[in-house]
């Protein structure tokens, strides 16, 4: 059967894939970025994982105003790279792994999850920047990923508490799948930032450091946070945030299966763009 051996955490800010495109990860204000993800590379080559489940938002690329889907798996065979404007990042296509996707969303819409199956979208940033942290330039990525876009862009979003019950529900589906995969689940976005208003370039350090903490042991209590506590703490796209609970569900230790997981990774930064980055990557026991 699959099995979730790992879960990481990571921002997914597009500034951070535009210094990696352009060649300026030595310069001085982003070599302390990429550092901190030296060892999640070593980490993530001798891992080998054989499938990704990465969770992100979109950011009105595969998804407009018109049409908001609140949970959507992609279940292709292949990801396009979209153009956000300024041309697509150069960064390989995405390979997915349409029947592990459709086992998932056959077992989550069973457990009363309301999944919108995507046959066919592109993704952005919020999906590609984390591969490109934790794997550099590669001319293929090292596994099939399987994209999973929550609505934290048009509210309403959905609970902190939503994502985490959905999160054990992915696990159950995953440990499911009758092929002995090694899966990761990836919670991506955030941390605090703000992009417009008066409270522009906002960064809440002892925020950001709290939300670590609890993630790693209370996630359940964190879970409760409502929106207003992300709004008024972390800024407007602070929301990102209850992506991270998705993974966070997923492990074994909130579903019964013994020890806290083991923090092997742990990074965070100020400033990257105008947001704080943070990282984090915790083992199964």
């Amino acid at each position: 059967m699959a099995r979730i051996s790992a879960s990481v955490y990571t921002s997914h800010v597009p500034a951070v894939g535009a210094a990696l495109d352009l060649g300026k990860t030595a310069e001085p204000y982003w070599q302390p970025v990429f550092a901190g993800y030296d060892f999640s590379k070593q980490w993530l080559k001798e891992q080998k994982p054989d499938v990704i489940f990465l969770v992100y938002n979109d950011h009105a690329n595969a998804f407009s105003l018109d049409l908001i889907p609140t949970f959507a798996i992609g279940t292709a065979a292949e990801f396009a790279v979209a153009d956000e404007g300024w041309g697509p990042r150069p960064v390989p296509k995405v390979i997915g792994h349409p029947k592990l996707a459709g086992h998932i969303a056959q077992s989550v819409i069973q457990d009363d999850f309301d999944l919108t199956i995507v046959n066919k979208m592109d993704i952005d940033h919020g999906l590609t920047v984390p591969l490109s942290l934790m794997c550099g330039q590669p001319q293929a990525w090292p596994c099939p990923v399987i994209p999973f876009a929550v609505n934290v862009v048009q509210y309403p979003a959905p609970s902190g508490r939503r994502c985490y019950m959905l999160g054990k529900a992915i696990r159950k589906a995953i440990l499911s799948y009758d092929e002995p995969l090694n899966v990761q689940i990836w919670g991506t976005g955030g941390m605090s930032h703000q992009l417009q208003g008066p409270r522009a370039g906002l960064i809440n350090k002892e925020f950001d450091t709290n939300f670590l903490d609890r993630l790693i042991a209370d996630p359940e209590g964190l879970s409760k946070m409502p929106h207003i506590d992300y709004v008024r703490e972390a800024g407007s796209e602070g929301i990102e945030l209850v992506m991270w609970l998705i993974a966070r569900g997923a492990m074994n230790d909130v579903n019964g299966g013994g020890n806290k997981p083991k923090v092997l990774h742990r990074f965070y930064h100020v400033p990257a763009s105008n947001t704080a980055v943070g990282h984090l990557i915790l083992e199964n026991n």
